[in-house]
C-alpha cells in the first residue's frame, strides 16, 4: 500500500457495522484525528429537513453541503453553535441521509470538507468510500462488517439506550434498504476497497476490533 506522510486509516462499513465506535476508539489510541463520514451526510440531511429543503433539488442540497458548519469534538457532533450528536442519529435523519447520500452533486460538494480532515499527527476516517474514492492511499484501509442481524440488534440497543422508539422487524427492513442503496449506487458504492483487511464483527466486541485494526496498522507501519 502507498503511504501519504501524513497516516491516514480509513474504516469503511455498512450501517450499524459498528464502524464509528471503532474508528473513534482507534483514534484516540493513536491521538490522531477523527472523522465520522457519515456524519456529514446526516449532518446534510438534517439542514435540509429544517430548511425544508426538496430533496429533488440537488443543487440546494449540494449548496447546503459545501458550507457545513460542522466540527467534531470528541464523540460529539456540532452544527454551527448545537451539539446535534443525537438529533442527527434520528430514523427520519438516516433515512434522508441515504437518499441524499446517492445524488452526485451532493458527494461531489462534501470531498474538499472531508479533504480537509487529513491532519498531523494522522486520520482515522470512517465511512462507506473512504478507501475508495476520498482516501485511496491511505495508509491501511479496513472494510468493517457484520450479519445484518447483528447490526439490527445492535442498531436496536443504540436507539433504545437513546430514547428512540425502534422495533427489530423495521431495523431489519431498513437496514437491508440501506445496504442495496448503498451497494447499488452508481456514484461509490459501498464496496471493500483495493487492498482493504476485511473484518467480521459479527461476533467480536468492539473492543477486539480495535485491536485488530491497530495489530494491522502496527505492522504495516512496520515494513514502511
Amino acid at each position: 500500500m502507498h503511504t501519504h506522510p501524513i497516516p491516514v486509516i480509513t474504516i469503511d462499513g455498512p450501517t450499524a457495522s459498528g464502524k464509528g465506535t471503532v474508528a473513534h476508539r482507534v483514534a484516540l489510541q493513536l491521538g490522531f484525528h477523527f472523522l465520522d463520514s457519515g456524519s456529514l451526510y446526516r449532518l446534510t440531511a438534517l439542514s435540509a429537513l429544517r430548511h425544508q429543503a426538496s430533496l429533488n433539488d440537488e443543487h440546494a442540497l449540494a449548496k447546503l453541503a459545501e458550507k457545513l458548519p460542522c466540527k467534531f469534538v470528541g464523540d460529539q457532533v456540532w452544527l454551527a453553535n448545537e451539539n446535534v450528536t443525537s438529533a442527527i442519529r434520528a430514523e427520519e435523519v438516516g433515512n434522508t441521509a441515504s437518499k441524499i447520500a446517492v445524488l452526485p452533486t451532493v458527494r461531489r460538494a462534501l470531498v474538499g470538507l472531508q479533504l480537509g480532515f487529513r491532519a498531523a499527527p494522522g486520520l482515522v476516517a470512517d465511512g462507506r468510500d473512504m478507501g475508495t474514492v476520498i482516501f485511496p492511499q491511505a495508509t491501511v484501509k479496513v472494510f468493517l462488517t457484520a450479519s445484518v442481524e447483528a447490526r439490527a440488534y445492535r442498531r436496536h440497543k443504540q436507539l433504545i439506550d437513546k430514547g428512540f422508539p425502534a422495533t427489530m422487524e423495521d431495523l431489519l427492513k431498513d437496514l437491508r434498504e440501506r445496504d442495496a442503496r448503498d451497494s447499488g449506487r452508481a456514484i461509490a458504492p459501498l464496496k471493500p476497497a483495493d487492498g482493504a483487511y476485511i473484518l467480521d464483527t459479527s461476533d467480536m466486541t468492539a473492543d477486539q476490533a480495535v485491536e485488530q485494526v491497530l495489530r494491522w496498522y502496527a505492522a504495516v507501519k512496520k515494513h514502511a
